[in-house]
């Protein structure tokens, strides 16, 4: 009988090691072509290890990682631009001509059309019209040019002409509104300077998965980074910007400002930054805290990839793996954080998360242990209940 239990045993033991026999979601790889990694170099086989930095997090580091608070600023600059803006007319907008005392070159069409149905057309050649003078180059002049060069000429026909220019209707220019705001669209370019603030107030704003701080002026081909949250919530003139026309402004959604938090937490899951930022603490809270039962609290990981953190910060997309090997520098930093001393919390609420962080729990040896145990105790019963029959048949 014992030689029928080991063979029996021998029988189970085979038949769990054939991956076709046993159910679940295991993937066959025969036949496959698998492509093994190119090793140039021995030397370099271990390498990842030595290019991962890992940091416990103390009061010190945190206040080192801290970046700095953003303050208010004015920027002189645009003010200079502000001072010295003028409206110049080109193809498309209508210009109210008045000549005092002379209602016949006034209102030619009538006194009871508007300006803007009465004025005069600028032609895609960037002229218009006048009687007596004729044909008037206006494209890229300013109001005041206009006027100046029209009552020259209309002097040979009138006697200290009073003229007087102005735009009924501005079409020529526009920039674009695009993204995360409530009323995205084209905005007219007009006589009164058009800042960002300006722009984004006029599009109602920025919606909830709006992302302030990676917004994007593209001028001539020519993109750059801008923060509203700086600019609209800490006063940072200095990224307001002069909008000009063709220019493009666009607000991103938040899919970059996100962290993943997994392990031994409540509810694993994708978190989201929002524009007054996350902290760890804040994190572990966002997903119902760690798992006391679980839970190592000496074992709270932050994963930062450092090459993955440069993209996000110059508005690209992650790294992939075949970059991070071309690149020998460090590429990833893990912060550990121990919570068992209750101070710890605080250090926590203070580490400002970034990007793809990556915030992990790990499981306490104990938990470890018992989920072997748990995978070991169906195979440990039926063998006994394989037992307890043999020894059935036996008595029989």
């Amino acid at each position: 009988m014992d030689f029928k239990k080991k063979l029996l045993i021998t029988a189970m033991t085979s038949s769990l090691l054939v991956g076709c026999a046993v159910p679940g979601s295991h993937l066959e790889l025969d036949n496959k072509n698998i492509i093994e990694p190119e090793q140039t170099d021995t030397s370099t086989e271990n390498s990842i290890d030595d290019r991962v930095n890992v940091y416990p997090l103390t009061t010190q580091l945190v206040g080192q990682l801290k970046a700095p608070k953003t303050q208010s600023r004015t920027n002189p600059s645009l003010d200079a631009q502000l001072i010295r803006y003028q409206y110049r007319v080109g193809p498309g907008d209508i210009l109210n001509v008045t000549i005092w005392d002379h209602p016949e070159l006034t209102i030619p069409a009538g006194s009871y059309r508007s300006s803007s149905e009465s004025g005069n057309w600028v032609h895609a050649d960037g002229t218009i019209f006048y009687p007596y003078i004729g044909l008037v180059k206006v494209e890229g002049k300013t109001v005041t040019q206009i006027r100046d060069e029209m009552a020259r000429r209309l002097a040979k026909f009138i006697e200290a002409p009073q003229v007087d220019v102005n735009v009924a209707a501005f079409r020529s220019q526009k920039t674009y509104i695009t993204g995360e705001v409530n009323k995205p669209g084209q905005q007219a370019i007009t006589n009164v300077p058009l800042t960002l603030l300006d722009a984004v107030n006029r599009a109602g704003g920025l919606n909830t998965d709006a992302d302030w701080r990676n917004v994007t002026l593209t001028r001539n081909g020519v993109e750059q980074s801008l923060s509203l949250h700086a600019l609209m919530q800490r006063g940072d003139l200095m990224q307001n910007r002069l909008l000009e026309p063709g220019d493009i402004v666009h607000v991103p959604r938040n899919d970059a400002q996100k962290v993943f938090v997994m392990g031994e937490v409540k509810e694993p899951k994708l978190l989201k930054i929002d524009r007054a930022g996350m902290s760890l603490t804040e994190a572990l809270s966002g997903v119902g805290g760690i798992n006391e039962l679980e839970a190592d609290a000496t074992g709270i990981f932050v994963i930062r990839s450092t090459l993955n953190q440069q993209a996000v910060n110059q508005g690209e997309q992650p790294i992939n793996q075949e970059q991070q090997t071309s690149n020998q520098g460090t590429v990833a930093n893990i912060y550990q954080l121990n919570i068992k001393d209750a101070s710890a919390l605080v250090i926590g609420t203070e580490f400002e998360l970034q990007p793809y962080d990556i915030v992990y729990v790990t499981a306490a040896p104990i938990s470890r242990w018992n989920r072997v145990v748990k995978q070991l105790l169906p195979t440990i019963s039926g063998f006994n209940n394989l037992t307890e029959g043999v020894n059935r048949v036996r008595v029989w």
